[in-house]
């Protein structure tokens, strides 16, 4: 009977000694795989191409266009993040940002991230404009140029004039479905921007402690969640 009493009382000072130390801190290596997502730069860098390329195939089709119109300059700001996203992931890392370089290259990549989603969402609303024109136009061939009308019937309206175009179907037809990929493009860039700028707020600011101290006041151990 008094050994049952006393492997009672073991077990409970078991669980309660458990239950009185504090978690074993986490694995640095855990944090280097996570401290920066190697797949949203490259998807950045895959997305920043794609939207230039498409942006000088828009310009082939007449070089009368404008620059809110082939949104080039989107894609490039978008390599220029994904390479500083590359960057961020080969600095060395520290606990709580004890290197100055990887605090400004973090930094840097949050502010770009968000600048970024902006020039997106900028280019996708020049592109569904555009589209919207575009898909209502009325064309007619004039010599080398393509001149189109939102109405053909009006004598006001507003003359839309495409140089080098031998053939209207490409500003009807060719153009028309540019603009629609550039929408879907600029969309995805944006998300991907988005993505990139929450998932370093995040580890700046949403990592806090409990304010539940485990442990004896001497050890000074604190619960990270």
């Amino acid at each position: 009977m008094g050994q049952g009493q006393k492997g009672s009382k073991d077990k409970k000072e078991g669980k309660k000694k458990k239950r009185d130390e504090s978690p074993a801190p986490e694995d640095g290596n855990k944090c280097r795989v996570c401290r920066f997502p190697l797949l949203v730069a490259l998807f950045q860098l895959l997305l920043g191409v794609a939207v230039t390329v498409v942006a000088f195939l828009m310009l082939a089709t007449s070089p009368s266009l404008l620059a809110r119109e082939t949104p080039h300059w989107a894609g490039i700001i978008l390599c220029l993040v994904s390479i500083l996203g590359f960057i961020l992931y080969c600095v060395t890392y520290h606990p709580d940002e004890r290197n100055s370089l990887q605090f400004i290259v973090k930094l840097l990549y949050f502010i770009l991230c968000t600048i970024g989603l902006v020039i997106s969402v900028l280019a996708m609303a020049f592109a569904g404009h555009h589209y919207s024109q575009t898909s209502s136009f009325n064309c007619e061939q004039k010599g080398e140029d393509c001149v189109c009308k939102l109405d053909q019937n009006d004598p006001i309206a507003r003359t839309f004039t495409y140089e080098g175009v031998s053939d209207c179907e490409v500003i009807t037809g060719t153009l028309t479905f540019y603009f629609l990929l550039q929408i879907v493009l600029n969309l995805v860039q944006a998300l991907v921007c988005a993505v990139g700028a929450f998932i370093m707020w995040k580890h700046r600011y949403q990592v806090f402690f409990a304010g539940l101290q485990i442990g004896s006041p001497s050890s000074q151990q604190w619960q990270k969640v």
